[in-house]
């Protein structure tokens, strides 16, 4: 790839990918211009289903084969995709075969973006589980192409466990918005049944104790995540580690905003500001210098502790010279 060619991934993922982009802005350039490559090609294929009026489903499936075929290195039709897609497609197939990228991880996680088109309920979480092999996982496993740590399949669970961690957080940060503009519920059925919430609670904003415990006890599933995830980032390249630390950092401080808000993601904004966000670069980069120890640094920067809860330790003020 060129610098050239990753200008519109990059753009792409600069607009629609704040989180993320303050983390993969940390990383290695022959990593960083890889991951914009990585985020467009992924970004793209959501697009075309997660659109609050969208097509027919015969007409999103086609243009997700097209760009299944654009991956791939096969041709596309040629009046499907837009020109943005071909810029995108034209470099992440750069990539794939730079990055010797497993067709089967396009494959599932194509698999997974055509799924959204006609299954928009989970009865458990291991169902859940199996669509996120696609939509997650394997985003996780093409990351690990493009790191290429020496003892990948060391890193290969931590990775996925990560990645289902950011989605889930994303799944429970998201309840209000995805029900109402995509009529889609990523909460298992199960766990909503154990409380007795019902979707029109849920499209209707309907805050209760109830929708809170359903909240509570996914934000602790998605936790346990965060911890098998982040003691895998000692496998990645050591100029790797800290952009991922630090990314697991930020979206676990969803799940600060989220208790702060008692819960109620069906009205609060469990978003970050950019304030926050350059806080909790200064503050991860402290304990990150300061230990070497991507798992030490997390549980001491982050909104989730070691082996429980989130912690609600008070946050150090930390002075200048404790970070320059």
């Amino acid at each position: 790839m060129t610098g050239r060619s990753v200008k519109t991934s990059k753009a792409i993922h600069r607009r629609t990918g704040k989180t993320f982009y303050v983390a993969t802005r940390l990383l290695p350039e022959r990593v960083r211009e890889a991951t914009y490559a990585l985020y467009a090609f992924f970004r793209i294929a959501d697009d075309v289903v997660d659109r609050p009026d969208p097509p027919d489903d015969d007409t999103q499936r086609q243009h997700l084969e097209a760009i299944r075929a654009g991956a791939k290195g096969d041709t596309p039709p040629s009046d499907v995709l837009t020109e943005t897609d071909r810029e995108v497609l034209e470099t992440f197939r750069t990539l794939a075969t730079e990055a010797d990228i497993d067709p089967e991880e396009i494959d599932v996680f194509i698999d997974a973006m055509a799924q959204d088109i006609d299954h928009s309920r989970y009865d458990t979480y291991e169902e859940l589980r199996g669509y996120m092999r696609g939509s997650a996982a394997a985003v996780g496993n093409m990351m690990l192409s493009v790191m290429d740590p020496p003892e990948s399949e060391a890193a290969k669970p931590h990775a996925r466990s990560l990645a289902e961690a950011f989605q889930l957080t994303n799944f429970v940060r998201d309840v209000r918005e995805d029900i109402c503009e995509y009529d889609r519920v990523y909460l298992p059925a199960e766990t909503l049944d154990q409380y007795g919430v019902t979707e029109p609670q849920l499209r209707t904003g309907e805050m209760s104790q109830d929708v809170a415990a359903v909240i509570r006890t996914e934000l602790h599933r998605t936790e346990s995540l965060y911890r098998h995830g982040v003691a895998g980032i000692r496998y990645l390249p050591e100029d790797c580690q800290f952009a991922v630390l630090l990314s697991a950092v930020l979206y676990a401080d969803h799940h600060r905003q989220i208790r702060q808000l008692d819960y109620d993601v069906l009205g609060g904004d469990a978003s970050l500001t950019m304030t926050r966000r350059l806080w909790l670069v200064v503050r991860t980069w402290y304990h990150w210098r300061r230990t070497r120890d991507p798992e030490a640094a997390f549980y001491a920067a982050s909104a989730i502790s070691e082996d429980g809860p989130a912690s609600n330790r008070p946050e150090p003020q930390l002075r200048p010279d404790h970070v320059l």
